[in-house]
């Protein structure tokens, strides 16, 4: 399976495998901080959008809202979710707008897909072009020297008959500037009376003869090659181009980084 085959062929599935994500809490997070430090303009970008879930937050906050991914399906998904904002083909690390905006987000860790220096280097020089002076870079980033890679997180959900199992998990290696991400998900058919029941409490009815075998499983495993940073290399890359504030992973309010925890918030101003 190639490096984005999950994502590619199981666009389906994203907004499945992240549905216990707080988009709306991310976005008006990242809207409080647009008018903290911000321009307080309202032409907003998000870099590797996948299905436009906090595109539509942002909308719903009045922004103008545009969105980019490298992924077909993922921008099929979000079009149909967000037909007012505009969506485009590309690669977030050379990316070109018509207009530039003041508030570019890359959420879900997404930064880390530049896959290494260089390419990540393109990606700050592209969204330096991109803003307005006095706009706003705003992504999640995880520490290289903070993995830990026996950690993984597992969630489950039930969607149309089948257990999911979504599994995700940082690698590094210890040196270098690649570490790897590594997926898995796992689609298990419910017991035939699980579905009968949850098909009588919907008012449904089964298929004739549609058996399935609780024990049957699909399984889908991936590895994705992504750049690894320090947050002192990663200031150091961004410190040319902007201003950079550096916050606790935290949404539900704005905490400067403890300079211990190994995930964290980067906002960078424009200069």
């Amino acid at each position: 399976m190639s490096s984005n085959a999950l994502y590619t062929d199981l666009s389906g599935y994203y907004d499945l495998m992240c549905c216990d994500i707080n988009y709306q809490q991310q976005s008006a997070s990242i809207h409080r901080l647009q008018q903290l430090l911000g321009n307080q303009g309202k032409r907003h970008l998000d870099l590797a959008c996948g299905t436009g879930p906090h595109v539509q937050h942002f909308l719903d906050f009045g922004y103008q809202c545009s969105g980019l991914d490298i992924h077909q399906p993922m921008l099929d998904l979000a079009m149909r979710r967000c037909p007012q904002a505009q969506f485009s083909l590309q690669d977030m690390t050379a990316f070109y707008l018509d207009e530039r905006v003041d508030l570019i987000t890359c959420f879900l860790y997404s930064i880390h897909y530049s896959a290494g220096i260089d390419r990540l280097k393109s990606c700050i020089a592209s969204v330096h072009r991109a803003l307005n002076d006095g706009g706003i870079f705003c992504f999640n980033s995880v520490d290289k020297h903070s993995i830990d890679n026996a950690l993984s997180i597992k969630h489950f959900t039930e969607f149309e008959g089948h257990h999911f199992t979504f599994e995700s998990g940082w690698h590094y290696n210890g040196q270098g500037e690649q570490q790897a991400l590594h997926l898995c998900i796992e689609k298990r058919p419910q017991p035939l009376v699980q579905q009968a029941d949850l098909a009588a409490h919907c008012g449904m009815l089964t298929g004739c003869g549609a058996e399935h075998d609780p024990h049957q499983a699909e399984r889908w495993q991936d590895q994705h090659t992504m750049v690894a940073t320090s947050f002192a290399e990663l200031e150091a890359l961004l410190s040319p181009y902007f201003d950079v504030h550096i916050f606790e992973h935290d949404y539900e309010k704005i905490v400067p980084w403890d300079l211990a925890s190994g995930n964290a918030l980067f906002v960078c101003v424009k200069r």
